[in-house]
């Protein structure tokens, strides 16, 4: 028999301590996907570049092995969310159902950038 965790304050926490989690991780990973941005335009794709490129690669294929839903979506429903769409984050209804939208051209971005900074140093050094 499960016992509903909404109906008890003790559930209501746990969803929120879910939800702040989430948000904690999102945020570093957030980080990440700007820090790789910028050091793209930077023209600075150094080992700093890459440890971030690797979290935001990391999250990207926990994600795609989750089905494209956040694995903590799951626990937050089973704390009594209200729906599976992203509810174990504070984040406005609609970023966080376009959160692979807006993130799939700016890690496409990403890559290019970096990729054009490697080509260029790699010329460059041939010299």
């Amino acid at each position: 028999m499960m016992v509903d965790c909404v109906s008890s304050p003790r559930g209501h926490g746990a969803l929120a301590a879910i939800k702040g989690v989430h948000t904690v991780v999102w945020l570093s990973i957030e980080s990440c996907v700007a820090y790789v941005l910028y050091s793209g335009f930077a023209g600075r794709s150094d080992r700093r570049a890459a440890v971030a490129a690797s979290v935001v690669a990391a999250e990207c294929l926990i994600f795609a092995a989750n089905g494209f839903r956040c694995p903590l979506t799951k626990v937050a429903v089973r704390l009594g969310a209200d729906s599976g769409s992203v509810t174990d984050i504070y984040l406005p209804s609609w970023f966080a159902g376009n959160l692979p939208a807006i993130h799939v051209p700016l890690l496409v971005l990403g890559a290019y950038l970096h990729g054009r900074n490697i080509h260029r140093q790699r010329h460059s050094a041939s010299r």
